[in-house]
């Protein structure tokens, strides 16, 4: 009979967020309390986040086996038990066929949620930096210069830009300095792609960007990276030193004539510090604002020098590239697009977390096969892609490959790969206004058109969404935001007027209904419904009345109830609470 040598807690972000941190000491207490012998270990998120807590059950025979939705309880039962399984429910366990993890292609992903990323040991068991000890024992510069381009590895910051090719610009300059950086300022609302793996696989980022500097020559590097990211910045401090105790990092790397050192650099959550000349200015000490391009970083970055910039699942893919090689790695994907793209899926979706997935794959598999689809079964709606900077995708394009041109065409970018799922309750107007806000607030204010122009914008979208809108609105929004488009300096104004124009352009009609009717379709807009309470259906429970927090709805106990308009605020709280579906939304309010 199999025994039990060792549980593994899953202790991401995401899953210390669901409880993960009090089943690993409950876990530790029973064991301790039985005196049995099982190890207890740390990983990162295996990316099913809405299954956490996440603990994998490790056997003497070598089965493996995940049990979602863990708690205290739970966890402290199964050793009581003498690690009977059968103290899980049909909930908690993982079948071997899950979809949310056998559609998948781990290669980004491969290490996380597997092995202890506070643990250079384990990294190295699975071939961790080998393909550093090959390219400084066996490569030249231009060797792996070469080989990155026959992967076709372009970069997953965004623009998609061929990696192999950025990286031969700066190693062809002259300069006795050079610097290397990740950009590990992920600032897309719904994205969590870099702090997952830096979480969960801190060594493999670490090994792809000294690959990095030794093809183009850097002997510095600064990660960059967001101060809300502590547990990342934690594991990528432990990461360092563990490297530099190795000499995988510092003077003379294994014994060779190359020497190279990283710093952490933790920046404030300025959105625009994403761009890379705001970013170095950041790095300087200076307020992080975008500098107009050329010269380019490659030629002029930090402090004058040329400088390159990846992001993060970039550099983690460089160590994958040069242990399987090349060829292979350009097998998967498509023509243009070659390998694989970590997302993660948030908003409406049944199954929110990290998904890894060949490129090609369509939006409806990763939304329905992966994602399990909308929660509560309602009507998909669209799905935005590429963050603020992105587009709204509707249901017609849910077949659209994921690859780089193939998104572009949609008029919605890539990104680094935030995936927002929204359904039938979204207002389309909202969103567009939302991400505009959003854009508009994180604007470094440089650009006269970035800074004035999404304001605009911004103001007309908050005039449509209170049923104030006017048709030529819907040109003016058009036209500013060409304008916003042509004349902002970095790729954030650049790119802003994306979800008002992704919007305009597959949701007109709600744009229309807000405006010439005063309504909004999905019922989300406060200025453009009303709840109202249905005398044939209401029990006079009192329960409305109790959740409203301006008294608006009143009544006598076991009689109908009603709600005051003018004291209404449309929170929404009755609607929720009315068990008997009483309270109903009615839109059509005039202007």
């Amino acid at each position: 009979m199999s025994r039990v040598t060792e549980i593994v807690v899953g202790m991401g972000s995401c899953g210390i967020a669901a409880g993960a941190k009090g089943v690993y000491d409950s876990l530790l207490a029973a064991i301790a309390q039985g005196k049995m012998d099982i190890k207890v270990g740390e990983t990162g998120c295996i990316g099913a986040c809405h299954k956490e807590p996440i603990i994998e059950v490790r056997y003497d025979n070598g089965q493996k086996k995940l049990f979602g939705e863990v708690s205290e309880k739970k966890i402290t039962d199964f050793i009581a038990s003498e690690c009977n399984e059968k103290v899980f429910n049909q909930e908690n366990a993982f079948p071997e066929d899950y979809p949310y993890l056998s559609r998948q292609r781990k290669v980004v992903l491969s290490n996380s949620g597997i092995i202890d990323p506070e643990s250079i040991v384990e990294y190295l068991d699975t071939g961790g930096y080998e393909a550093l000890k090959r390219v400084l024992q066996s490569m030249t510069p231009a060797q792996v210069v070469e080989e990155i381009k026959t992967s076709g590895l372009r970069g997953r910051g965004g623009a998609g830009f061929p990696t192999g090719m950025k990286w031969s610009f700066i190693a062809a300059s002259s300069s006795k300095r050079k610097y290397m950086v990740c950009n590990a300022d992920e600032g897309d609302p719904g994205a969590f792609m870099d702090r997952s793996v830096l979480e969960g696989d801190p060594h493999s980022v670490i090994e792809g960007m000294i690959i990095a500097a030794y093809a183009i020559g850097a002997g510095e590097g600064y990660i960059y990276v967001r101060a809300e990211y502590p547990l990342a910045i934690k594991r990528l401090n432990k990461a360092l030193s563990q490297a530099e105790e190795r000499n995988f990092l510092g003077n003379r790397i294994l014994g060779t004539g190359f020497s190279f050192f990283i710093h952490i650099k933790e920046g404030a959550g300025a959105f625009v510090c994403g761009e890379e000349t705001a970013m170095m200015a950041s790095i300087e000490g200076k307020r992080g604002m975008p500098r107009l391009r050329p010269p380019y970083p490659a030629e002029k970055g930090l402090w004058g020098y040329p400088t390159n910039i990846n992001n993060v699942e970039t550099l983690a893919n460089v160590p994958r590239i040069l242990n399987m090689g090349a060829k292979k790695f350009a097998s998967i994907g498509t023509e243009k697009s070659k390998g694989t793209k970590v997302f993660s899926l948030a908003g409406k979706i049944k199954y929110g977390g990290m998904v890894e997935v060949p490129m090609g794959m369509t939006l409806r598999e990763i939304i329905f096969d992966i994602g399990g689809g909308i929660q509560e079964d309602k009507q998909f709606k669209a799905v935005q892609l590429g963050g603020p900077s992105g587009g709204c995708i509707p249901e017609e394009l849910l077949d659209t490959p994921v690859d780089y041109e193939s998104i572009n065409a949609t008029g919605a970018i890539m990104g680094s790969g935030g995936m927002v799922v929204m359904d039938e309750t979204t207002c389309m107007v909202d969103v567009a206004r939302y991400f505009l806000s959003f854009i508009q607030s994180e604007s470094c204010g440089k650009c006269t058109f970035c800074r004035i122009g999404t304001k605009r914008m911004m103001e007309i979208l908050q005039r449509i969404t209170q049923g104030k809108g006017k048709l030529e609105d819907l040109d003016e929004l058009e036209d500013l935001a060409r304008r916003v488009k042509v004349s902002s300096l970095c790729g954030l104004g650049q790119t802003a007027p994306n979800p008002v124009l992704t919007t305009l352009k597959y949701f007109r009609d709600e744009y229309l209904a807000h405006i010439e009717r005063h309504e909004c379709p999905a019922m989300q807009c406060k200025a453009l419904v009303r709840y109202v309470i249905d005398p044939n259906e209401c029990r006079g429970c009192t329960i409305c009345a109790r959740f409203c927090p301006t008294h608006a709805a009143s009544g006598d106990a076991k009689k109908p109830h009603s709600i005051d308009q003018d004291l209404c605020i449309q929170c929404g709280l009755c609607y929720e609470g009315c068990r008997f579906h009483a309270v109903k939304i009615a839109t059509g309010v005039p202007a």
